[in-house]
């Protein structure tokens, strides 16, 4: 007979289902027959567990959830949810590991979405050789720390946690005993809406109307389910949990209540309208107020119908052929002459809300750009409008007439800072210009200017 040890072991015996260690009561052994006998040999089908988990795995929790470490408590409850969809075992029923992996985003959640948890497993339980290395003094509450590492003890079902976080209906489950596989999507995801505005829609806000397809409250039986004059009853087999306890020895475990399927009560005579749903898919007439101001991209929040239901609206604006948005700010263009850029001017250009008067100062040049105070876009979320600024252009003519060439001519004959020659104009001794092109009209320029 081969002695195990002389001191008395302190064994938890592990699930079957899952390899992790269950809560039981300690149990002294001295032989491997004792060990043998002390197994539980009986495989349990779905059937939930609470269940401890060793940190001697070293688990990433935030690995798990596909998070970063300093991830927000809003980043990791949606990275819980999109986990938890994909992995139920009632929404995937092809994956056999899925009401495994399941268990493990639902710990993973329970320990990441508690303060007091999450800060102990970012101190304790980040690796095994940090366990083993740093020891485990000053435990809070929520753990069972030895010298070489730190145990986990869920003490809440993941189905519960589940139905805790995201509502009753877990994702949308009806009673019919379609479990949580029926109306899936519509419950615990917000629609989402793409709203295409005109720049000027945009700038000025407009109310839009449009028609939304969504999931809302039957209009028969108000949501209840029931066919009206009847009621849904308290369900008799979990008391109106939605769970069922089962005890086994040493062994707590809890599974859907097989009766209710997890809603808690039996509806003998379901809606005619919405199967007993309390919910189907209708159309929404809609009218969405644009804010002025509204950018490419942004998105509000609006909610529907009698169950409230939240859709969010992104709004597409299209580019406007006169003006570039800079924030509230716009620019836009303006064509200027030659002799208003010389002598100064004024001009009118659009603008967002009203045409505006521009002041033109003389000697102004392409490029030279004039800045609107407040004349922009309402600004979102605070009070006052941006500005608009107008750059200017200066177009140049391309034919001139010949009283115009003259008076150009006559012009450069008096012009002292040229950068170089001027085509027709010849420079005498003196370093006076003269032009030598048709002279009927420049004389008399000459004769009128001296």
């Amino acid at each position: 007979m081969n002695i195990l040890g002389r001191s008395p072991l302190r064994l938890l015996p592990k699930c079957l289902e899952c390899v992790n260690l269950l809560q039981t009561q300690s149990v002294s052994l001295s032989f491997k027959s004792d060990l043998l006998s002390a197994l539980p040999v009986t495989k349990v089908n779905s059937i939930k567990l609470f269940h401890t988990s060793s940190f001697l795995q070293a688990k990433n929790y935030y690995e798990t959830l596909g998070v970063a470490k300093g991830a927000t408590a809003k980043d990791i409850k949606k990275a819980y949810y999109q986990l938890a969809k994909k992995y139920h075992p009632d929404t995937n029923k092809t994956d056999p590991n899925a009401a495994k992996k399941f268990q493990e985003v639902s710990e993973a959640y329970e320990v990441l979405s508690d303060d007091t948890k999450r800060g102990q497993y970012d101190q304790f339980g980040a690796t095994s050789e940090q366990m083993g290395r740093e020891g485990m003094g000053g435990a809070g509450a929520g753990a069972n720390y030895g010298n070489a590492n730190w145990n986990f003890r869920s003490t809440v079902d993941p189905e519960e946690l589940f139905r805790n976080i995201f509502g009753q209906g877990g994702f949308g489950g009806s009673t019919d005993g379609g479990g949580f596989s029926e109306g899936f999507g519509f419950s615990s995801q917000p629609q989402e809406v793409i709203m295409k505005l005109t720049f000027s829609q945009a700038a000025r806000g407009v109310n839009k109307d449009i028609v939304l397809k969504i999931m809302d409250t039957c209009t028969r039986c108000n949501g209840e389910k029931c066919e009206p004059g009847t009621k849904a009853q308290k369900c008799t087999y979990c008391n109106g949990s939605g769970m069922e306890t089962i005890s086994t020895g040493p062994f707590v475990m809890r599974s859907t209540c097989r009766h209710c399927k997890g809603s808690r009560v039996l509806i003998k005579t379901p809606c005619t309208t919405c199967d007993g749903k309390g919910q189907f898919a209708q159309r929404q007439n809609l009218t969405v107020p644009v804010p002025p101001g509204v950018e490419d991209g942004q998105t509000v929040r609006m909610a529907v119908g009698k169950s409230k239901k939240e859709i969010y609206i992104t709004f597409r604006v299209e580019k406007s052929d006169i003006f570039e948005r800079d924030g509230a700010d716009i620019h836009s263009k303006a064509d200027i002459s030659l002799s208003q850029a010389v002598l100064g001017g004024t001009i009118r250009i659009p603008g967002i809300y009203d045409d505006q008067t521009v002041l033109i100062e003389p000697g102004s040049s392409s490029h030279t750009k004039i800045r609107l105070k407040e004349k922009g876009l309402k600004k979102m979320g605070s009070l006052g409008y941006g500005d608009q600024y107008v750059h200017l252009k200066v177009k140049m003519p391309k034919k001139l007439s010949k009283q115009q060439k003259a008076l150009i001519q006559a012009y450069a004959e008096l012009e002292d800072d040229t950068p170089g020659t001027i085509h027709g104009i010849t420079y005498k001794q003196d370093g006076s210009k003269h032009c030598v092109d048709d002279q009927q009209y420049l004389d008399s320029i000459r004769s009128a200017i001296k």
